[in-house]
């Protein structure tokens, strides 16, 4: 229970309102009785302001590893059981249906839990459901490690990607409410490298651990490995993650959430079981019934807004440009994105007959390339060039696409490793001059109180591009190598579907380009707050004043 001392509580006679920060108010410093829409009561958490200057850096710097970490785990968790799926089946008995569930039922409760985590965070404390998310998940990564049958391990995978649905929309949010408009840049290219990393990250890992067999315990360890790091995650994220919330007393929109449930499950689930059934017609009507839940979730959410203003999903935040903006681009990225890693997996592994560990370890010149250019695009080139920079990112994986196409028909079933480089490394490079400003720019005018549902909604729709391509794969690969073909035709027929998809991807890259024109010219002002929003140490006050305080001049929006 929190507590406030006479100190610390203006209401309390004779109280004194705590400087910002740990300075001296200056001219023009609102304290936290005076910044709009708060109570005038700082919360005292425990877990000193990262940003005084009692802390330092390192508190503050510490929270970011810890969350950072989780990401990446919740990254590599998406793709490591593809490359364990043999061994599953073998060991385990599972039927191609368990299978196709224990895939795509962790990103079914992933995607339907994200909005909800984030306001979830928002009201009751990002911390705090960052520490229930994390702890949770590892509970179901030992669940699924030690799964005595197929059935307890679906089971377990749905369990862990509602876990994830916690976790994940707070690493955004607590990154928002916790470092300041002028260091978010260096953060937000720091959180594109983890992308980078996690991307293919987890095939390889996947790989070695199968491999490897530890002690005999076949592909269990792909989920057993996440103990370690949850439950270290858990022990340092309660002592150095600091605390925030919104400012007002939100209540959790329960209407809201199950329309948002089931609009998100009318439209996945079909996609992501359709080729499997047939694509019968249920399917396609409930895709179409999708949109009209989403339409009256729309309509209630305005209402909920209007009457007492706090709504699941805030729908204020579209009216955002860079937000809205931002939210399309990310959608359409996630669709590509979506299609190309299965595809590639899928043709290195079934069409060029290679193992799992080399299919892994090509993917790493990639994960190189993002990383190195994602760190470069934030802190050097996007407060230079602005929106440019993401164009050209987009312009340059596409020119990597297209190389790698080229590649494909050249080589045919004799392409090597050294042949794919070139290509993997112009896509890594155009994918990290992407993926960290675009976090940064869709973030950039979000009011921190606010952080949390609009994390939720950045990695909802990511989600929802992914299922999208994942959906298109069953068209633009396994259309293209038809039904069961012969043997010796095998090989071919792959390499031929791969180019027909790299053919769509760089198509979806096109259509990025162009959307990206929405965007804001130049990098905006992060927008610390418009109600005070709540964090564990010293309210900030007043935006202009802080970034004032510290010496900060970032240019305006365009």
């Amino acid at each position: 229970m929190e507590k406030t001392t006479a100190a610390e509580d203006p209401e309390t006679p004779g109280a004194k309102t705590p400087p910002t920060a740990g300075k001296p108010p200056t001219a023009g410093t609102r304290t936290a009785a005076e910044a709009p829409g708060t109570t005038g009561t700082p919360r005292d958490t425990g877990v000193a302001d990262p940003a005084s200057p009692a802390t330092g850096d390192r508190r503050r710097w510490f929270a970011l590893a810890i969350v950072m970490t989780a990401a990446f785990m919740d990254l590599v968790d998406v793709t490591i059981v593809n490359i364990a799926i043999p061994s599953i089946q073998r060991d385990a008995g599972a039927t191609f249906s368990q299978i196709q569930w224990i895939t795509a039922g962790y990103a079914l409760a992933f995607a339907a839990g994200l909005i909800t985590g984030g306001r979830l965070g928002d009201i009751h404390g990002r911390k705090r459901l960052f520490l229930i998310g994390i702890g949770g998940f590892t509970i179901a990564s030992a669940l699924c490690g030690f799964a005595v049958g197929p059935e307890m391990l679906v089971v377990s995978r749905l369990l862990q990607g509602a876990m994830a649905a916690l976790m994940v929309p707070q690493v955004l949010s607590i990154v928002h409410a916790t470092f300041p408009a002028h260091e978010r840049g260096k953060v937000f290219g720091l959180f594109g490298a983890v992308v980078g990393l996690g991307a293919v990250s987890g095939p390889l890992f996947g790989a070695l651990l199968t491999q490897w067999n530890l002690f005999g315990l076949e592909w269990r360890p792909i989920f057993l490995i996440n103990l370690p790091v949850g439950i270290a995650g858990l022990v340092l994220g309660s002592r150095f993650i600091t605390e925030s919330k919104a400012p007002r007393a939100l209540k959790l929109d329960l209407p809201g959430v199950a329309l948002v449930t089931l609009g998100l499950l009318m439209l996945l689930y079909p996609l992501t079981r359709g080729r499997e059934l047939g694509w019968p017609l249920w399917g396609y009507a409930s895709m179409v019934g999708a949109l009209a839940v989403f339409a009256v979730l729309v309509a209630y959410e305005r209402r909920k807004g209007e009457r007492d203003g706090s709504p699941l999903i805030e729908l204020s935040l579209f009216r955002v440009k860079s937000f809205a903006a931002g939210i399309a681009v990310q959608t359409v990225f996630g669709l590509g994105l979506g299609i190309y890693f299965l595809v590639w997996t899928l043709y290195m592994q079934q069409g060029l007959g290679w193992s799992a560990l080399k299919a892994g370890l090509t993917g790493v010149p990639f994960s190189v390339a993002v990383s190195a250019a994602a760190g470069v695009s934030v802190q050097l080139l996007v407060p230079r060039f602005g929106r440019k920079v993401l164009q050209a990112g987009a312009l340059v994986m596409a020119a990597g696409v297209l190389l790698y196409l080229w590649e494909a028909g050249r080589h045919g079933l004799g392409i090597g490793v050294w042949q794919m480089v070139p290509p993997l490394v112009v896509m890594g490079i155009g994918m990290g001059l992407i993926v960290a400003p675009l976090t940064d720019a869709v973030l950039s005018e979000v009011p921190r109180e606010h952080a949390g549902a609009a994390s939720g909604l950045i990695n909802t729709v990511q989600q929802m591009g992914n299922a999208l391509g994942l959906g298109l794969v069953s068209v633009v690969f396994f259309g293209t190598i038809g039904d069961r073909p012969a043997p010796a035709d095998i090989g071919p027929a792959f390499v031929n579907a791969f180019q027909n998809s790299l053919g769509w991807v760089a198509a979806v890259l096109g259509a990025i380009f162009l959307l990206m024109f929405a965007l804001p010219g130049r990098p905006a002002r992060h927008v610390e707050s418009t109600g005070g929003d709540t964090t564990g140490g010293t309210p900030d006050g007043d935006t202009t004043d802080r970034d004032s305080r510290e010496g900060t001049k970032e240019p305006a929006l365009v």
